[in-house]
């Protein structure tokens, strides 16, 4: 263990260093404003993959040469934008989730249903669930919770179309895996879906919003939280290289979404994004991908 003795470094020492370590900078006043609003520190992790080894194959510091200011850029820019996206389809399939849950709960048990530890598995701990349920419903600032806390019985215990309405996508995660097999077969049905792997996909879904939310990087990330390995050749090297990358994550979302009908349009988007990097085989590899993606039989799939 040693202290940490770096200074901080102002705009111009950080552009300095940046050079220092070989980085080609063709616009020293631009790259000094753009670290004015994006921190080195957040643009060094962009820099990570243009960085060389010596000879006992340990990383440097310093970077490629040839590689420039621009290159850094474009792919941080690239990684923003598909946070974006993925975010977008995440929206999507949480609302979806919240829908379905919520009405084959409320349908089959009752608007107070969730209440009630019978319709959960044993192991469940539903009184834990139900103090943190009843926490999210006292702190929420929503209008509709006000009016039915001024005008019924039971606060803080509410529907559960209104519960769902303002639980995160991790609490409607954990609400899922609560649920007996019987429940949890009803609603995985609707995506296609064997119960445990959308139990496995909600999990790792809210893994990436939350490295989408937090402005995390993730294009090149390895996944943390996985999604449990898939029988089917489909989801199995080599036509999916690997389950930790994110274009893994993009093929749940392309599933998920196609039970709505409505993801032709994002596909078309994140293919416009991705081609350009795909091009490259060091980039494809940072992302999971497969050299022929768009015909991957999962991605192709025509709804």
């Amino acid at each position: 263990m040693k202290n940490y003795t770096k200074p901080a470094l102002t705009f111009e020492q950080q552009v300095e260093q940046l050079e220092t370590r070989g980085l080609i900078i063709s616009d020293r006043l631009n790259a000094i404003k753009t670290l004015t609003f994006i921190s080195y520190y957040r643009l060094s992790g962009y820099c990570y993959p243009f960085r060389k080894y010596d000879e006992n194959k340990k990383i440097t510091d310093d970077l490629i040469a040839g590689t420039t200011w621009d290159e850094i850029i474009t792919i941080y820019e690239f990684d923003r934008c598909l946070r974006l996206l993925i975010l977008d389809a995440i929206e999507r399939v949480e609302v979806t989730i919240r829908t379905q849950l919520t009405y084959h709960l409320a349908h089959k048990y009752g608007p107070l249903s969730h209440v009630n530890s019978s319709i959960f598995h044993k192991k469940f701990d539903h009184t834990n669930w139900l103090t943190k349920v009843k926490q999210e419903t006292e702190r929420s600032s929503d209008e509709f919770i006000k009016h039915y806390k001024r005008e019924y019985n039971g606060f803080p215990k509410i529907p559960i179309w209104m519960l769902t309405e303002i639980q995160s996508l991790g609490s409607l995660s954990i609400l899922y895996q609560g649920l007996i097999p019987e429940d949890k077969r009803a609603i995985s049905t609707y995506f296609n879906l064997h119960p445990k792997r959308l139990e496995s996909w909600l999990h790792t879904l809210t893994y990436v919003r939350n490295v989408c939310a937090h402005h995390s990087r993730l294009w090149n990330r390895e996944l943390a939280i996985r999604p449990d390995e898939a029988k089917e050749a489909e989801w199995k090297p080599p036509i999916t290289p690997r389950n930790d990358r994110i274009f893994y994550v993009l093929l749940m979302l392309r599933h998920l979404l196609s039970a709505t009908s409505n993801d032709q349009y994002w596909v078309t988007q994140v293919n416009l994004l991705i081609s350009p990097l795909a091009e490259h085989r060091k980039w494809r590899a940072a992302m999971g991908i497969p050299e022929t993606w768009k015909q991957h039989p999962i991605w192709a799939q025509q709804i």
